[in-house]
């Protein structure tokens, strides 16, 4: 929603503007001018990214117009989940969970947690760093490089529409150039015209350069840096697994484990230790 908002502010601002300026808003209207600039742009997108990178795009383009997928309620959730598996673990013993991390869906344990349930990538991360803590002899400096590791995988594929979406944000003004050379070309080749006409003509190739700036800094380039920020979020995510998960296996009670946890998450999604602990006796 904010997208669109956002959107909406650049266009009223910039033609709102220029027509309170006095400007004539038919003399913007040069879809020539946009073909040129989104063709070369789409051109360039095809050329510089392989299948797999455009369709990571695809994938991920629709997202920004959601909410975050990792709201304070989420964390609150994981972290709640987290305890109640590291409680039954020091209760009962490690293998007491084998058949939860096997077959998530139709545990009793996970049903309470809809939220991360409904988390593909959040619930497979859970559950395989449990699974390795059930049927492994890994050690938390082995199981903490492995976890590093992944989440760098993780922010690399993640990296991959939002640095080619950026690119092509940089690449907008310069396509918007060529679009106002081609109209000065145009221009130069019928200077037998009437100055009236050529100031026009002239008129229409600056357009371009003003259409290839306004996508890029109002349009494109902005989508890169909400995706930049859609990554931070997911990542953290990994980052409060990771950490609860070291801290029990370096002899920490659950209840400490899940408060390191919380320590790593943003401010604006960290719950205070009361309302975690609220949280967690509820769910209980």
């Amino acid at each position: 929603m904010l997208v669109i908002v956002g959107y909406l502010v650049v266009v009223a601002s910039v033609f709102g503007g220029f027509a309170l300026a006095g400007g004539h808003m038919a003399a913007l209207l040069q879809p020539v001018e946009l073909l040129m600039i989104g063709g070369a742009g789409a051109g360039a997108l095809l050329v510089g990214n392989t299948g797999k990178a455009l369709h990571a795009i695809v994938r991920t383009l629709p997202s920004v117009l959601k909410g975050s997928s990792y709201a304070k309620a989420v964390f609150m959730e994981l972290m709640a989940l987290l305890y109640d598996i590291l409680v039954k673990v020091r209760k009962e013993g490690l293998m007491t969970i084998e058949d939860d991390v096997e077959n998530p869906a139709q545990s009793p344990l996970f049903a309470h947690y809809p939220l991360v349930l409904a988390d593909s990538h959040m619930l497979e991360f859970v559950t395989d760093y449990l699974r390795l803590m059930v049927g492994g002899n890994l050690n938390a400096f082995e199981i903490e490089n492995l976890m590093d590791n992944e989440i760098e995988t993780h922010h690399q594929e993640g990296q991959v529409p939002i640095q080619s979406i950026a690119k092509i944000g940089d690449a907008m003004p310069a396509f918007g150039i060529v679009a106002a050379v081609m109209g000065v070309v145009h221009t130069m080749s019928s200077v037998g015209l009437p100055p009236a006409e050529l100031g026009i003509l002239i008129a229409h190739a600056l357009v371009g350069t003003f259409l290839g700036i306004l996508i890029s800094y109002g349009f494109v380039s902005p989508l890169a840096a909400r995706l930049e920020q859609r990554l931070g979020e997911s990542g953290k995510m990994f980052e409060c697994i990771k950490v609860t998960l070291l801290a029990s296996l370096n002899g920490y009670s659950p209840a400490l484990a899940v408060e390191f946890g919380r320590k790593v998450l943003y401010t604006t999604e960290r719950p205070t230790f009361q309302e975690l602990e609220q949280h967690v006796k509820k769910k209980a």
